[in-house]
């Protein structure tokens, strides 16, 4: 009987051994973002932690201004790593690049998504999200167009800007949807983000409005990940600070919201059970200092172990 269960053990015992871990990674920027690419890391969500001794990951070759903002990280269902950035305060393309272990990137490419629009302003805080159901990708960003949307209070004071979400779709990264609205709220909307829990896909975006200010974060639930209605955007879900660069993900049994607490300098984050009820742990979460605007994706233990080993 004794050498019975030992073989069991033994059979099994690789399998135990060599079982992969999740870590939970954060892409983010520095300062203006012209240094790149940096990450951070956590095991329980709360406490993160610099890779490579905040050293950049990848500099940034493209755009006016070559800037590697906003840096939005997904992992393909092939394993492959898809970022976009944000290339230039002014830039009507952004940026995008993919790896395969977040180490070797491929060419920095220019995606052109509103190169047909003269008077767009700006193509700010681009997103990247894998539509299970119909097999694409949906990138998204925030673009200025003057004279397209109602005029926001005090517009001047925000030098004009007046954003709504913009996005288009494609399966290979060459080749593009006609770019369309993705989402025209009733106020200048920028950095939004997707989530998708369960069934349900969740937008985080924030509210720019200048005057009466806004700068939070609200929440609109939908059954598809390409609609969202603009007409059930929740109350902030952010509390009475200025808070933008929203980014989610569920650990057990609850689902965070990081964001940059840009007046203050420094992140926070809330988590919620039921999406619903929100609880602000900005007391109970800390991040390198400096680290701005980026998205948090969870990725193996083999992929965290080539990151260290860089």
């Amino acid at each position: 009987m004794n050498k019975i269960v030992f073989r069991f053990i033994f059979l099994f015992l690789p399998t135990f051994a060599f079982a992969q871990k999740d870590v939970y990674l954060f892409s983010y920027f520095v300062d203006n973002g012209q240094d790149g690419l940096h990450f951070a890391y956590s095991k329980d969500g709360l406490s993160w932690e610099t890779l490579s001794e905040g050293k950049s990951f990848l500099k940034p070759e493209i755009g006016k201004d070559k800037l590697m903002r906003d840096p939005c990280i997904i992992q393909s269902p092939n394993g492959t790593f898809q970022m976009v950035w944000t290339s230039g305060w002014h830039d009507q393309i952004i940026g995008y690049a993919s790896s395969k272990d977040l180490v070797h990137w491929s060419e920095q490419q220019a995606i052109p998504v509103m190169e047909h629009e003269p008077t767009a302003k700006n193509s700010w805080a681009p997103e990247v999200f894998y539509d299970d159901k119909k097999k694409n990708y949906l990138i998204f960003w925030a673009t200025t167009i003057p004279g397209r949307h109602g005029d926001v209070a005090d517009s001047e004071r925000e030098k004009g800007l007046n954003h709504r979400i913009y996005y288009t779709k494609t399966t290979d990264f060459k080749t593009f949807s006609k770019i369309e609205m993705f989402f025209n709220p009733d106020f200048s909307a920028i950095d939004a983000t997707i989530l998708k829990d369960g069934k349900a896909y969740y937008m985080f975006i924030k509210n720019e409005n200048p005057n009466p200010p806004q700068k939070n974060i609200r929440i609109v639930k939908s059954k598809k990940a390409s609609l969202f209605p603009t007409n059930q955007v929740s109350e902030p879900i952010t509390g009475k600070y200025w808070a933008e660069g929203p980014t989610s993900i569920r650990i057990g049994e609850y689902v965070y919201v990081y964001f940059d607490k840009y007046i203050d300098h420094k992140y926070g984050a809330i988590r919620s059970k039921d999406m619903k009820t929100w609880e602000d742990i900005s007391d109970k979460v800390s991040f390198p200092k400096g680290l701005r605007h980026g998205t948090v994706f969870k990725v193996s233990e083999a992929v965290f172990e080539g990151l260290l080993k860089r």
